[in-house]
C-alpha cells in the first residue's frame, strides 16, 4: 500500500518504522519535527504538507497528541481533508473525544472516503516491539482493507464497533490504566513505609492475584526511580480529562478517576508534566513524606 503518516513522535516513529520495513511505500511530512534518519535511510517519501500526504496515499494514518491536532490536521491550511479522493482511508490512531471522532469521520466520509479511529496502548515498548492494542472504531470492510497494517504495529487488533467507539475504548484504557498505577503505588509505598523491601514485596506479589503487567513494569519503574517517558503525565492527564468530560454528559460518577486526576496535578505542580505516568507515586510520597525505597 502507498501509506502517510503524520506524526512521528515517541510512538509513531516506531509504528511508521514497521510499515516501511514490511515494504509499503510510505510518505511522511516535514511539519513539527525532524524526519528521523532511519526512516529516511529506508526510503520514505518526504513531502511538503500534510495535503501532498494525503493526495499520494491510499492509507492516511494520524498519530497526534490531543483533539485540537487531529482536527488541525485533517481540516487546517493544506490539511489532509485537501488532498482526499474517493477511495482513500483516514486512520487516526491518536487518542481524542469520542464525539469529535464521530464529527470527524463524518466530514471525510462526506469526501468519499472512509475513516477509522484506532487509538492504541502498549506505550512505547509496544509501539517499538510491534505489539500494541489497537481498539478500532469504523465499518467491518474498511476494516479488513487496513488490518494488514494494524498487524505489523499491533497483536491485539479489535474492531470494537463504529466510528467513535474505539476511542470509547481508548479512554476506558485509561481509566484503568491510570487507577491501577495508583494502586499499585499506593501498596509499595505502604510496604516500604512498614520497613519492608519494596523489590521483594513486588517480587513476591508477581505470583498471586495482584499480578498486573503495571506492577510488573511500572512498579520495576517506581523501585528504581527511573521515570523518563514513556507515556507523559501530561499526556494521561488529557485522557483522564476525555474521561471526565464524557462523565459529566452521561451523567456517570468516577470517583476514582477524579482522584487519579488530582494526583497527576500534583506532579505537574512539581514540575512532572514530562514524567513518565507512572510517576504518579510521586503524588503519594509526598503526602507520605516518604519515598519508596528509603531507609
Amino acid at each position: 500500500m502507498k501509506v502517510g503518516f503524520i506524526g512521528l513522535g515517541i510512538m509513531g516513529r516506531p509504528m511508521a518504522g514497521h510499515i516501511l520495513s514490511a515494504g509499503h511505500e510510505l510518505i511522511v511530512v516535514k511539519h513539527r519535527s525532524p524526519i528521523p534518519d532511519e526512516l529516511l535511510k529506508g526510503g520514505a517519501k518526504v513531502v511538503d504538507t500534510r495535503r501532498a500526504v494525503a493526495e499520494a496515499a491510499d492509507v492516511i494514518i494520524l498519530m497526534v497528541p490531543d483533539t485540537p491536532d487531529v482536527e488541525e490536521t485533517l481540516f487546517g491550511t493544506d490539511g489532509v481533508a485537501s488532498g482526499l479522493g474517493s477511495g482513500k482511508v483516514v486512520v487516526d490512531m491518536s487518542s481524542i473525544a469520542p464525539m469529535a471522532t464521530k464529527e470527524f469521520a463524518r466530514r471525510v466520509n462526506e469526501l468519499g472516503c472512509d475513516y477509522l479511529d484506532a487509538p492504541v496502548s502498549g506505550g512505547e515498548v509496544g509501539a517499538k516491539a510491534g505489539t500494541l492494542t489497537i481498539m478500532v472504531g469504523g465499518e467491518q470492510a474498511v476494516f479488513d482493507k487496513v488490518k494488514p497494517l494494524f498487524d505489523l504495529m499491533g497483536k491485539n487488533v479489535t474492531l470494537v464497533g463504529g466510528n467513535g467507539d474505539g476511542q470509547t475504548t481508548k479512554v476506558a484504557n485509561q481509566i484503568i490504566v491510570a487507577l491501577t498505577i495508583e494502586a499499585v503505588g499506593e501498596a509499595l509505598l505502604f510496604a516500604s513505609k512498614a520497613g519492608a523491601d519494596p523489590a521483594k514485596v513486588r517480587q513476591a506479589l508477581m505470583g498471586g492475584f495482584a499480578s498486573s503487567k503495571i506492577l510488573e513494569v511500572h512498579g520495576e519503574r517506581m523501585i528504581k526511580r527511573t521515570f523518563d517517558p514513556g507515556f507523559r503525565i501530561e499526556l494521561h492527564q488529557k485522557d483522564l480529562n476525555l474521561a471526565l468530560q464524557g462523565a459529566r454528559e452521561l451523567k456517570v460518577a468516577l470517583p476514582n478517576t477524579a482522584t487519579c486526576q488530582e494526583l497527576f496535578n500534583t506532579c505537574s505542580a512539581n514540575g512532572g508534566n514530562a514524567w513518565d505516568h507512572s510517576a504518579l507515586v510521586r503524588a503519594l510520597e509526598l503526602m507520605a513524606n516518604h519515598e519508596i525505597g528509603a531507609k
